[in-house]
């Protein structure tokens, strides 16, 4: 081991968090309906598959985009060839415009303030490298995505403080749990750079209020530190309240041209919104200069291919076709989580209200045999293992009220879905049944002991009664 270097001999990566555990076991029993009908039904990854027909459709329409053909000749050498790291203008002009249009085209991106990366996680690890030095902190909301333990540590040795949020008020952010965070921070000894949230939420799947934006905004005005607004759900809002991207409020603000204009830094990526994480397609945007040429040089190490940026170039500079996709996603979202929330529900379970995201925030509280985590872990191992469902528990998401779990539906078919509502529900009758006979259990213990008690103390007074006659 001592040939290698700390990073590969250490375990600080984070893969042994229950978010990474459950996916290993799906892995080695995976659902299938004809292959594998009882095996464990994939409810942890936070993926789009309810759409990737009209994809398809798209693709058949535009055979030029699929075969590398620009008016019908061949541009193959053209994206073959050597391209450097700014990335093809055509498609950041198109990737900026489809961002302005799902924010309702309330605000615009400027394409040179734009950097191409190997989609979201490698945007975030980018942005820890050009805001903050080994040892510093970023604060984030819990609960917060398991992979930011490895996307914002692992490499760069930046430390991670939670805001501490609660069901109390729908674990939205506010100014004392910010506060406190901070000041945790400063007891030890780390030096605050800046603020990472991710709007809509991943795992609340709900979007951020103008008074938490404008809290945040405040605070890191006030602390001179940064904040990173992790916006790749953005294009999956289904519900009201619509979506208010960090960059509106800016400007609402007029804070353009100011010293906090430059200490915004937005993340996205076409993983979620499209449903294309095999694309490898994220962007950080940013209007600091100086971070945009440095983010612009650490691209170089995951850059998007030529490949890629043409077919989503031509893709998404079909307007026509954005916005039937934007309309339908969200159509065939709602009616998925619909379908979750409605089968959770008949089960006896409920789920925070949400509007947005790939999965819902679902409330199993009153299935724990305790108020622990270690009954929470209980409770996950039984719908891994027995349930056959892999679902996120929420301590894996530093959530800091146990029995709280991230459940995903948009990565498998409504059929599937209904399946395994069907298992949760059944596994909850089960629960239900058994802690019914334990309380009767107990109840006939109590009136066992209690008539064995009265039977004593009438025996006693009838033995006084016959001692004094």
């Amino acid at each position: 081991m001592g040939l290698l270097s700390r990073k590969a001999s250490c375990n600080s990566h984070g893969q042994d968090s229950s978010y990474f555990l459950g996916w290993q076991e799906y892995e080695k029993n995976p659902y299938h309906q004809l292959n594998n009908p009882k095996g464990i039904i994939q409810m942890g990854l936070a993926e789009n598959q309810l759409c990737l027909d009209l994809f398809e459709s798209w693709l058949a329409k535009n055979p030029d985009a699929v075969s590398l053909k620009r008016d019908g000749e061949s541009i193959f050498k053209e994206l073959g060839l050597f391209q450097d790291y700014h990335g093809f203008p055509p498609f950041k002009k198109a990737l900026v415009d489809f961002m302005s249009e799902i924010r309702g085209n309330k605000v615009t991106f400027d394409p040179n303030h734009i950097v191409l990366t190997a989609g979201a996680t490698s945007a975030n690890e980018t942005l820890m490298f050009c805001l903050a030095d080994e040892g510093d902190a970023f604060l984030l909301p819990t609960p917060y995505y398991p992979g930011f333990d490895r996307d914002l540590k692992w490499r760069t040795g930046v430390e991670i403080v939670p805001i501490h949020c609660t069901s109390s008020n729908g674990f939205k952010i506010t100014l004392s749990a910010i506060e406190e965070a901070y000041q945790q921070a400063q007891k030890k000894n780390l030096r605050v750079k800046g603020v990472l949230i991710t709007n809509p939420s991943n795992p609340l799947g709900t979007t951020m209020t103008r008074h938490e934006l404008d809290l945040l905004i405040n605070f890191i005005d006030e602390k001179q530190i940064h904040l990173i607004s992790d916006e790749v759900y953005s294009g999956t809002v289904f519900n009201s309240p619509s979506f208010l991207s960090v960059m509106e409020v800016l400007n609402h603000r007029n804070l353009r041209q100011t010293d906090v204009w430059e200490r915004v830094h937005i993340v996205y990526s076409l993983s979620k919104d499209l449903g294309l994480p095999g694309f490898r397609v994220g962007a950080i945007y940013s209007n600091d200069p100086v971070v945009v040429a440095a983010a612009t040089k650490m691209s170089s190490f995951g850059l998007v291919s030529s490949q890629t940026q043409y077919l989503l170039s031509a893709m998404l500079s079909d307007k026509k076709f954005t916005e039937e996709y934007v309309s339908e996603n969200h159509k065939r979202l709602r009616q998925q989580q619909r379908e979750l929330v409605s089968g959770l529900g008949k089960a006896g379970i409920n789920c925070l209200d949400s509007n947005a995201g790939l999965f819902c925030w679902v409330d199993m509280r009153h299935l724990l045999k305790s108020d622990t985590f270690e009954a929470e872990m209980e409770l996950w191992k039984n719908i891994v293992y027995e349930v056959k469902l892999n679902i996120s528990p929420g301590s894996s998401c530093h959530c800091v009220e146990p029995g709280w779990f991230r459940v995903c539906f948009a990565n498998m078919s409504e059929n599937t879905l209904q399946l395994a509502i069907k298992r949760l529900e059944s596994f909850v009758g089960s629960v239900a049944i058994n802690t019914r006979t334990h309380e009767e259990l107990k109840s006939l213990r109590r009136k066992t002991r209690n008539n064995w008690v009265f039977r004593l103390s009438f025996q006693s007074f009838h033995d006084r009664e016959q001692d004094d006659r």
